[in-house]
């Protein structure tokens, strides 16, 4: 689990390192244009560092922002991506990259190539697990099914019950992912689809409560798969102060324990530090949502020492860094 004392809240925004409150002492300054790329902790012998990259609400943003956006012009772009992930890899081989779902719908890409251009773009640049959102269904079960066709990574939902459906080949409840001797389990969490997604498109496909299948899963990670670290990728939303019945990825970390990391969608968020959740055990999940469209990458870091979390540290990545020029 993670330990406050020894989790690091960095940003990098225009290459600048800012410091945030709650904050150890170490504080990550670029030394060099490929600061960005370097793993956030150090490690020595008989310690493993595994490194997390993650986006979500992609919103088939192929290209770049355009540049006559007043906020974001110039931002973003999936060869940019590639490239971070490729100099992150190079440094930090145990590298898995996810994604928290509504990578369809926001472009014409996605309107004339109805998710081939997402689907293939991502598999370019290594993705590994990917969790559904609800624009994922905005072609209908079959047409999602027919554009997974296009990717070479696996798609996880925990609590989609897809049985039955053209997803059920695709789709699996979660996924395990091993370096060395850690074992990495992972699995993913969807939004209610009433109101969301209309019932046509979403046929087949049962919703099953997130809180007791996020419990269920992190259970058969832990003591069926014998996985050490686990991270869920959630379409939930972020919700500080929730509103009537909300449940999202503060909501289920407080409910659930045993999950290391929430990388998290669905609300657009732009944290510039992941947020620590206490979970029922008295221990931190860390959440963390990077936005929209592709504009930032997230990178959380744990350092893992005889089978356990003994560091951890966050970072936002901005791909108009200079060493991604």
């Amino acid at each position: 689990m993670i330990d406050r004392r020894n989790f690091l809240k960095t940003s990098i925004v225009g290459g600048a390192a800012l410091a945030f409150p709650n904050a150890v002492s170490r504080l990550l300054t670029p030394r060099s244009r490929a600061a960005i790329s370097e793993p956030l902790l150090e490690t020595v012998a008989g310690e493993t560092l595994i490194t997390i990259l993650h986006t979500n609400d992609t919103h088939s943003q192929i290209d770049p922002i355009p540049d006559n956006d007043k906020q974001w012009g110039g931002k973003g772009g999936v060869a940019r991506r590639a490239t971070l992930v490729k100099e992150v890899r190079k440094q930090s081989p145990n590298t898995l990259m996810v994604d928290a779902g509504d990578v369809f719908q926001g472009t014409p890409y996605f309107n004339f190539y109805k998710g081939e251009v997402e689907y293939k773009s991502m598999s370019l640049i290594g993705y590994d697990v990917v969790t559904l959102g609800n624009h994922d269904f905005d072609n209908g079960v079959d047409a999602l099914a027919a554009a997974m066709k296009f990717a070479n990574f696996e798609f996880v939902s925990t609590n989609y019950d897809v049985r039955g459906t053209t997803l059920e080949s695709r789709v699996k409840p979660y996924a395990v992912r091993t370096f060395g001797d850690v074992r990495v389990g992972l699995f993913g969490l969807g939004i209610s689809p009433d109101n969301l997604i209309t019932p046509e498109n979403f046929k087949g496909v049962k919703y099953l409560d997130p809180v007791l299948t996020a419990r269920d899963a992190v259970r058969l990670l832990r003591d069926r798969e014998k996985c050490q670290l686990v991270l869920g990728m959630s379409h939930l939303g972020y919700y500080p102060n929730p509103k009537r019945d909300e449940v999202g990825d503060t909501q289920v970390a407080a409910q659930v324990s045993g999950i290391d990391f929430i990388a998290s969608g669905h609300t657009h968020t732009f944290m510039e530090t992941p947020y620590l959740q206490k979970n029922p055990d008295g221990n931190d999940t860390i959440i963390f949502q990077v936005g929209k469209s592709g504009i930032y990458v997230g990178r959380v870091d744990f350092k893992l020492k005889d089978g356990k979390v003994v560091a951890s540290a966050g970072r936002l990545l901005d791909l108009r860094h200079e060493s991604l020029a």
